[in-house]
């Protein structure tokens, strides 16, 4: 991963790496991010994002194993390149064809049914509250979406 100094000052605040965005709506909603240096499923309390609730920026966190860790990399990776098929014009794309929405590629979707039932919280989910910054990272990048975070406990 390229480090550069935006990055480095961020992690210097306290914020950590996010590994992987499983879903974004004006913010980051599900993915996997560390919680003090170890990675979590996190899962925004609201679906969507809306800047007057003060809420919106609560999270369940719950610790992620090595082995689900790497098939959701491997899934990320399978999106990262149909990103790129898509802005080199090689990709069939339009509505409603996305990897995301299934029927696009095989793997995804063996992946997208064996990670499901490990992306819901369990009854032990932790509640943090969620800061998110930009790190200047590509968008699409295999290694870690484009911000970081850092968290708190709940209010």
């Amino acid at each position: 991963m390229v480090e550069n100094s935006n990055r480095l000052m961020l992690v210097r605040a306290g914020f950590e790496r996010v590994h992987v965005e499983l879903h974004w709506y004006d913010g980051p909603r599900k993915g996997i991010a560390d919680v003090q240096g170890s990675p979590h499923y996190f899962e925004a309390i609201h679906d969507y994002w809306h800047p007057d609730d003060p809420y919106d920026d609560e999270y369940l966190v719950w610790p992620v194993d090595e082995a689900s860790l790497s098939l959701e990399r491997e899934q990320s990776a399978v999106v990262t390149d149909w990103h790129e098929h898509v802005a080199e014009g090689t990709a069939r794309t339009g509505p409603p064809v996305d990897v995301v929405h299934g029927g696009v590629d095989r793997r995804y979707d063996e992946l997208q049914a064996a990670l499901g039932p490990r992306r819901k919280a369990p009854g032990d989910a932790r509640l943090l509250v969620a800061e998110w910054k930009p790190c200047g990272q590509d968008q699409y990048d295999v290694e870690a979406p484009a911000y970081m975070v850092r968290w708190r406990q709940e209010r």
